[in-house]
């Protein structure tokens, strides 16, 4: 059992990273294999529209034919028994580089079948897939943003080309070491303190919980 995770957050040692490690925690702790991999050390770019990954026949169909830093661990995922994925909210969607991971990994399987036709994916057999997302905000604004119709999207995509897909969301996380440093005036921080000491330990369990189902 191997499971290979992506980190979408600049911050190797904060919300989303931490999750990120707690989940592969769970997954060893069922005697999986891990990688965790930080997309921001990385030198690559989203889905350059080549179609390189459609064109029967050719040397890249079904793989993403741009090669560069990503490359290498595209071709890692083909031999996996477990993704997990992790970025914060930005503007009300993932990161940069999580989104230019998706459209990599995602676009390069992803047929163009028919309507109602079941081989929409490449991939040649099904694993499980999971994303951690982590936000400064709650479940309310999310959904008035339409920031749940993201997830939502990335879920569907996910479990269409891979097979399944689950999503753990941690709200109101703390972003700052020092809110009285910070130019803001929207968040109390003695609130945000608090709920990190109550909730993050919380969704550091889920994590953990969902590395145990993705190596099961």
């Amino acid at each position: 059992m191997k499971v290979i995770a992506f980190n979408g957050s600049p911050r190797k040692k904060w919300n989303t990273a931490t999750l990120l490690e707690k989940a592969l925690e769970g997954a060893v702790s069922k005697g999986a294999s891990t990688k965790l991999v930080h997309l921001y050390d990385l030198d690559f770019k989203g889905c350059k529209s080549c179609f390189g990954c459609k064109m029967k026949g050719g040397p890249s169909y079904g793989r993403c034919a741009a090669k560069d830093d990503l490359t290498p661990f595209l071709r890692e995922v083909e031999t996996v028994d477990a993704i997990l994925l992790g970025s914060p909210i930005y503007l009300w969607s993932v990161s940069g580089e999580m989104k230019s991971l998706l459209e990599r990994l995602i676009f390069a399987f992803y047929r163009y079948a028919k309507a109602g036709d079941p081989s929409s994916t490449l991939f040649p057999r099904k694993i499980r897939t999971g994303f951690i997302y982590t936000m400064n905000t709650d479940e309310a604004a999310l959904k008035e943003s339409g920031g749940d119709r993201s997830i939502a999207s990335n879920e569907m995509f996910l479990s269409r080309v891979f097979g399944s897909s689950e999503s753990l969301l941690s709200f109101d996380t703390y972003q700052f070491d020092d809110y009285t440093k910070v130019d803001q005036e929207r968040f109390d921080p003695e609130k945000k303190a608090a709920r990190r000491a109550e909730q993050f330990p919380l969704d550091c369990q889920k994590a953990f919980e969902i590395g145990v189902r993705l190596a099961s």
